[in-house]
């Protein structure tokens, strides 16, 4: 046993110090990025973005709205075949450069895997999915799918530290998820003690990575435009979000009724209900990692995305980065004890 003396910060603990700029407007700023992917030769070019591959979140209604925006959808696992033909028959092709498939790492995965991939050569992007990054068994599959697939783009995880960025790079990924525990429905630190404040989980591993010209997903704990401008500013390539994106109409959560109000059920995919959905039952010798909670129901996820924008493009202003690219080396953080005035957080609106 060991002890890190040194502060690991979350979102939370950090503002953006504002800087001298020479944008007389927020319709100057550029959100849209191009990406050079390390094995594969792909070059990419949108807003780094990612809805995240929750069932309820990474839906085929959802990448075709995000699609509009040059923004990715990492499409949940549990689609069968005929679904994705179905989706690939109706969906625009340049719309299937925004579409991530996501796969477990057992044989049945990668067998459904492959099958997938056969519908489109448009279909460039590979999540591999697992809750626990550190396993072996992630690297082995990651170097299977490489060697089978040395033409698509790779991404795995999820992992918190650098030494770990670095071994699933060298293992065939292009892209590493960075992110254990901070999810608004994920209970993993509560129940197991174990993760990283996610602001320097970004900031470390984005540094193994970029020295390795690979790239890392920060997934999870962005509760609002400003901390997706956080992530960003800490070295994130692409910022993955479930819970903003959640309680849409372009969601697959079932929709309740409670007071006259309208409210759409979001879990996490370690939750009893996603175990139970998925797998029929929870095995004894699990316990679930995540929570179910009941959102007010938002409408179209197009609104929201306007608004993650629209502050993406205020912070750049800001701090005179001419767009999201530059919001890296433009980032001094600096550590607060308090983000917002919260006496009105309370009272009835009107």
């Amino acid at each position: 046993m060991r002890i890190e003396e040194g502060i690991k910060l979350g979102f939370k603990d950090v503002l953006i110090l504002p800087k001298r700029s020479a944008l007389k407007s927020r319709s100057e700023v550029s959100l849209c990025k191009k990406i050079h992917f390390k094995y594969s030769n792909v070059c990419w070019s949108g807003i780094p973005i990612i809805a995240s591959n929750m069932d309820t979140v990474g839906t085929f209604n959802m990448a075709h709205v995000l699609s509009e925006f040059h923004i990715f959808t990492a499409i949940h696992k549990y689609y069968n075949i005929q679904q994705w033909k179905e989706f690939i028959l109706h969906i625009p092709k340049k719309k299937l450069h925004y579409v991530m498939i996501s796969t477990g790492i057992s044989d049945l995965d990668y067998m459904k895997l492959k099958q997938i991939i056969a519908l489109s050569p448009l279909l460039q992007y590979i999540c591999i999915d697992v809750a626990n990054g550190y396993s072996e068994y992630l690297i082995d599959f990651i170097k299977k799918i490489r060697s089978k697939f040395p033409d698509k783009v790779i991404c795995s995880g999820n992992v918190v530290t650098g030494e770990m960025v670095e071994a699933l790079l060298l293992a065939g990924s292009d892209i590493v998820k960075v992110g254990i525990g901070p999810g608004s429905v994920c209970t993993t630190r509560l129940k197991t003690g174990v993760g990283y404040p996610q602001l320097s989980a970004i900031i470390e591993c984005a540094d193994a990575a970029h020295g390795l010209k690979g790239h890392i997903i920060s997934d999870g704990g962005c509760i609002n435009s400003g901390d997706i401008a956080k992530a960003f500013g800490a070295g994130a390539d692409f910022v993955m979000l479930g819970g903003i994106f959640a309680g849409h109409n372009e969601c697959e959560g079932e929709i309740i009724q409670d007071n006259g109000k309208k409210f759409m059920i979001f879990y996490g995919m370690s939750s009893k209900n996603a175990m139970k959905l998925h797998m029929g039952k929870i095995d004894k010798y699990k316990t679930d990692e995540g929570k179910s909670v009941k959102l007010l129901f938002k409408g179209s996820v197009y609104n929201t995305v306007l608004d993650i924008l629209g502050g993406l493009r205020s912070t750049c202003t800001y701090i005179g980065a001419q767009g999201i690219h530059e919001l890296t080396k433009r980032t001094t953080f600096i550590r607060v004890l308090e983000q917002e005035n919260k006496v009105f957080n309370n009272s009835n609106l009107f």
